[in-house]
């Protein structure tokens, strides 16, 4: 006989910036139980599925999740009790018409994602399979490649540098245990580094390091220098990837540098800026280079460097599958960034990477800035068929929970274990 949901609670943790968010505990008849934490970004694309807060600003400055918890609890858990939890789509779409708003705006993504997850988890554990086969079938072999973060800027860093994200890509390690070392070495020899530089080595949201460049361009001559001193090839054994997250410094039809004092530019002038770095450093994928609002400037960046690089798009796409089919149809970029929180199902995360599957784009399964320790989105990322992941740098719990739980899968798969790069080239 078939398990059912007996109980669903929900309970309001703290992410790893400190502020409220939600964990999700579920019950089935049979006594197994599953929970799932959500994330949350701070570099949030405008049409993102609605994260519900309590706007009471006693507590917690009005980013406490009560409303959230309440609407699990009074709303979801009752229609919920009695299905059976392998029935995930059929769930998913219950949650949405729940709802009945096109972005979850009536009973909060983060109420509807954490049911959700926990529903695919304690549906795993009913199946006796771990979370990445019941997924993604017995098929789900493929370790995902990292792109781990170890300079912050933007809004992840109070510091000088304009760009979000500066991360290191092991292309040419044979295994995730060795992409993990590649990049833990070159994590370890940029610290060196900057200390030897006067800079500071305190991290950011993400983990990486956050000190105070003379310029944008510094952070990838800092990072050249640290593959070098970590004993790797750059762009053979170690290439970099950047999440500028241009919609951040964005205003009025230009970017605007103004945090490294670089000045305001165009579309164009920032896709020259590009091809220029290109040419300098061992780039091998640039993400959210333009704004989310761009479409036309995306376009020419795509054209005039997506032929070299993989091109992501994030806060343009946020993980819907309209905007994706958009990007598809008018070649907006050659890859997609897919985030669970952003769209607010896992049947609905599923069905925008089989979009990119289908129109042979890449995508990268991707974390929040303010994360928790649960490590549903490594399982995902393989359920998913690997690829990448972006999960942050080589320190701070949140981020080393999802490599750890890697690791794991690497390790349960032994020789079935898949692991290439999915870039197509190394310099």
């Amino acid at each position: 006989m078939n398990p059912t949901i007996e109980s669903i609670r929900a309970l309001e943790i703290l992410d790893s910036r400190g502020h409220p968010t939600i964990r999700v505990m579920l019950k089935l008849d049979n006594g197994i139980t599953a929970s799932a934490s959500v994330p949350s970004g701070a570099s949030t694309g405008e049409n993102e599925a609605f994260e519900l807060r309590d706007g009471d600003a006693s507590r917690y400055g009005g980013k406490g999740v009560l409303k959230a918890i309440e609407n699990v609890t009074r709303t979801i858990a009752p229609r919920l009790v009695g299905m059976n939890p392998s029935g995930q789509s059929e769930i998913d779409h219950l949650l949405i018409e729940l709802d009945g708003t096109p972005n979850k705006r009536k009973l909060g993504a983060n109420a509807i994602l954490g049911v959700s997850m926990a529903v695919a988890r304690a549906a795993a554990q009913a199946a006796d399979v771990p979370l990445y086969e019941y997924l993604g079938g017995a098929d789900a072999t493929r370790l995902p490649m990292p792109m781990m973060n170890i300079l912050n800027g933007g809004k992840h860093a109070d510091n000088s540098v304009d760009f979000q994200e500066f991360m290191v890509v092991p292309v040419g390690a044979t295994s995730f245990a060795e992409a993990m070392r590649y990049g833990a070495e070159t994590f370890h020899a940029l610290k060196k580094i900057l200390a030897a530089k006067g800079y500071a080595t305190a991290v950011g949201d993400e983990g990486g390091f956050a000190p105070n460049l003379k310029s944008n361009e510094e952070a990838c001559e800092v990072i050249v220098s640290a593959i070098e001193s970590a004993g790797h090839k750059v762009g053979k054994d170690v290439a970099i990837a950047l999440d500028p997250a241009a919609s951040s410094f964005f205003k009025n039809g230009d970017y605007h540098l103004s945090k490294s004092g670089q000045g305001r530019k165009t579309s164009a002038q920032m896709n020259a800026l590009y091809e220029q770095w290109l040419d300098r450093y061992p780039i091998v994928s640039i993400e959210d280079g333009l704004a989310e609002t761009d479409w036309d400037g995306f376009r020419q960046h795509t054209a005039a460097l997506g032929g070299r690089i993989q091109i992501v798009g994030d806060d343009i796409y946020v993980t819907n599958t309209e905007f994706i089919r958009r990007g598809i149809r008018e070649r907006t970029t050659n890859a997609v960034l897919i985030k669970l929180n952003q769209i607010g199902t896992v049947t609905e995360t599923i069905a925008a990477i089989d979009l990119c599957r289908k129109a042979g784009w890449n995508y990268v399964v991707s974390h929040r800035s303010g994360e928790t320790e649960d490590a549903f989105l490594a399982d995902f990322a393989v359920a998913m068929g690997g690829r990448q992941i972006k999960t942050g740098s080589a320190c701070r719990g949140e981020r080393i929970a999802k490599y750890n739980r890697l690791l794991e899968i690497e390790a349960e798969l032994g020789g079935n274990a898949v692991f290439a790069n999915p870039l197509g080239h190394r310099y």
